[in-house]
């Protein structure tokens, strides 16, 4: 039973308790404020102003310190389109990323390709191409020159709602 005054914030299908009855922060301390950044493309690359950089973020999500391993820099972008379906990363969901300039062989990345077009795809290179393979048999791999190539961030984590 909670007694005293509390504030509160109230969002879309939630009631977030901001202070305790005492007025200490009511946040538990096992998680962390995640700032989420804009969108990512799941299918075609897309042309998405921000899309997997980091700025000043208008939201943020608390999520478990498990998932963000303490990291201060890890960032969520929304995912727009169904290309990693397989892979259990949907329309719609929050995909949790640590800033990356580089990726190993079958990581799922932030690809930023021609320095304009931003997508989320398992990443493989091998002399001097890479291949964006998406994880949904209805979707073709984008194969460009290495050059043309530049790794943004590496996914750590996924989030998704029940009432997307």
């Amino acid at each position: 039973m909670l007694s005293g005054s509390l504030q509160y914030s109230c969002r879309t299908a939630h009631i977030e308790i901001l202070k305790d009855s005492s007025g200490r922060d009511a946040r538990p301390e096992n998680v962390y404020p995640v700032p989420v950044v804009g969108s990512i493309a799941a299918g075609e690359p897309l042309h998405i102003p921000g899309a997997g950089e980091r700025s000043d973020a208008d939201e943020t999500v608390d999520l478990p310190t498990f998932l963000t391993q303490g990291n201060p820099d890890v960032f969520a972008v929304r995912v727009k389109g169904d290309s990693m379906i397989d892979a259990l990363v949907a329309d719609g969901d929050l995909v949790v990323m640590e800033p990356a300039a580089a990726a190993h062989n079958g990581e799922m990345v932030a690809a930023e390709i021609d320095g304009e077009e931003v997508t989320l795809k398992h990443f493989f290179m091998q002399n001097g191409t890479v291949t964006l393979q998406p994880a949904n048999n209805a979707v073709e791999p984008i194969v460009v020159p290495a050059t043309n190539v530049q790794v943004r961030g590496k996914v750590v984590g996924v989030v998704r709602s029940m009432y997307n």
